[in-house]
């Protein structure tokens, strides 16, 4: 079981980034997902969730009405999309899988997550 998460980089606030994670060794579409995420000297938070069906998703504030959760299953793969990133945006962002049965609905709780990728460092100059 591995996930691998990419697309990462230094960009200048206002700029946009397209974070992906792919999976190996299971089947992404029948678990909920997530983004974390975790800058320095601070706590890893969640930043957004997709449910199994993919209709509900969750943000945090601080990214809500900048950032998309996406998957597609067939590729096995999720996605986040940032757009107008800021410096405070500035951490590793890693992806997540709860390995549960549906619930119709994610969370964006660390403790429901059990497998997690690599993380991927995105940093926004300002």
């Amino acid at each position: 079981v591995q996930l691998q998460a990419s697309g990462g980089g230094l960009v200048q606030a206002g700029g946009s980034l397209r974070l992906s994670c792919a999976a190996s060794g299971f089947t992404l579409g029948y678990y909920a997902l997530a983004w974390f995420r975790q800058a320095p000297g601070k706590e890893r938070e969640g930043v957004s969730c997709i449910s199994v069906s993919g209709v509900r998703t969750y943000y945090s504030d601080s990214v809500k009405g900048r950032f998309t959760i996406s998957r597609d299953n067939a590729k096995n793969t999720m996605y986040l999309q940032m757009n107008s990133l800021k410096p405070e945006d500035t951490a590793v962002y890693y992806c997540a899988v709860a390995i549960q049965p549906d619930s119709g609905i994610c969370y964006l709780s660390l403790a429901d997550y059990d497998y997690w990728g690599q993380g991927t460092l995105v940093t926004v100059s300002s």
